[in-house]
């Protein structure tokens, strides 16, 4: 993914993505054919799961690029938020779609995903234009933030010597604000992709009201927990357009997280009822921040007041902050096959000191902001005699 972002801010983004969804497509597929060709070597699948993840690795930083640059800061949060909802969404259909396609044989549940993701590839390269300009709004057309200063300035107030250069991978590191939010999400990805993958098998094997459930309608139930993820990130967002503070926001609900998961853990088991709302709201407070940092902050340090209004940091900053966050979604769940061994528990312990230490990462930048808004609470109106003088003459009165 790092790579991917770099090459995106250098390259036609409706051409990385078309790739990248086309190859997705072809190597899912080729993973299901194993199925067709009688084909039983380890290294096939490990192959074709690499190659499809290579190219996979180009969507997340191109589509935030593209979505950054048809909207200024303002109501990015919000917008964003509500955007994101379609990565629930995928799960959600995903599974169900495989799950369908598993009586035609497992083949044909990577099979169909992949012809359908190539499709989609293709209406991307004949429909997608990556911003305004492509189509010939120019940038006074463009919609504006009324409010727009010179830290969230939009993203089509770019200079011309800033679009003839990239920003490189370090320089994109070295922006204010990276690597907190980088770090944070890592710790942020790592508790909610445990839940993304451990959570049916959890259910299935915790008495909720004294009775366990099957493995099919664990899987139902885990659901939830992407609805409540849904709910978080348009929240989230829209919280942090309203008080302009995204670190703040993103602290608030991962130190929220800490209880919630506590909560789940201790009366979860309790009745189904109480199953359904405390994964619900730890859903909405696990995935909150997770979808602001990787959508609305990742737009917004990419248009960074230190890059001088140069935008082809997008994709880079993007790919820096989400692909950290990948590693840590690959941490967690495998460090979560372990844990579990001994209990879950521990589990959920290791789960609440990675929310803890996500906040805490933030905190600086909490500080700044709260110090910023505080600062500019006290700054005094301007006197009425330091207001500036009409400049247009009057006719004197006969």
């Amino acid at each position: 993914m790092f790579f991917a972002g770099h090459l995106g801010d250098r390259v036609d983004l409706r051409i990385l993505l078309t790739i990248g969804m086309i190859g997705t497509g072809l190597f899912t597929a080729a993973f299901g054919a194993g199925y067709w060709f009688n084909i039983h070597s380890f290294y096939y699948f490990l192959g074709m799961q690499m190659m499809a993840g290579l190219f996979q690795s180009s969507g997340w930083p191109s589509v935030v690029a593209v979505v950054g640059n048809w909207f200024g800061k303002s109501k990015r949060g919000l917008i964003m938020g509500i955007w994101n909802a379609h990565t629930s969404v995928g799960n959600i259909s995903g599974s169900l779609i495989a799950a369908a396609m598993l009586k035609y044989g497992w083949s044909w549940s990577f099979a169909v995903p992949g012809i359908m993701i190539a499709l989609v590839g293709l209406t991307v390269f004949l429909l997608l234009p990556v911003s305004p300009d492509v189509i010939g709004i120019q940038e006074d057309l463009h919609f504006k933030d009324s409010e727009k200063t010179d830290m969230d300035a939009p993203l089509l107030e770019r200079s011309s010597e800033a679009k003839e250069k990239a920003v490189g991978f370090i320089e994109a590191w070295r922006i204010p604000g990276v690597a907190p939010f980088a770090l944070c999400l890592f710790f942020c990805k790592l508790v909610a992709y445990t839940f993304l993958y451990w959570l049916p098998f959890y259910i299935s094997h915790t008495a909720i009201g004294g009775q366990y459930l099957s493995d099919s309608s664990a899987g139902v139930l885990s659901t939830l927990f992407d609805v409540g993820g849904v709910v978080g990130g348009i929240l989230a967002g829209h919280i942090s357009d309203h008080l302009d503070a995204r670190a703040l926001t993103a602290a608030s609900f991962t130190f929220s997280a800490i209880p919630a998961l506590f909560f789940y853990r201790i009366y979860g088991s309790v009745s189904l009822t109480w199953n359904i709302a405390l994964m619900f709201v730890t859903g909405m407070l696990v995935n909150g921040p997770y979808a602001l940092i990787t959508t609305a902050v990742s737009a917004d340090l990419g248009t960074h007041s230190s890059l001088n209004g140069n935008s082809r940091a997008l994709a880079t900053v993007t790919a820096i902050i989400d692909g950290t966050g990948s590693i840590g979604a690959a941490v967690g769940p495998l460090l979560t096959g372990y844990i579990s061994a001994r209990s879950w528990s521990a589990v959920f312990t290791m789960l609440m000191a990675s929310a803890l230490v996500a906040g805490l990462l933030l905190t600086r930048l909490v500080v700044a902001e709260v110090v910023a808004k505080m600062e500019s609470r006290r700054a005094p109106a301007p006197a009425a005699g330091d207001l500036p003088m009409s400049t247009t003459t009057t006719m004197d009165e006969p």
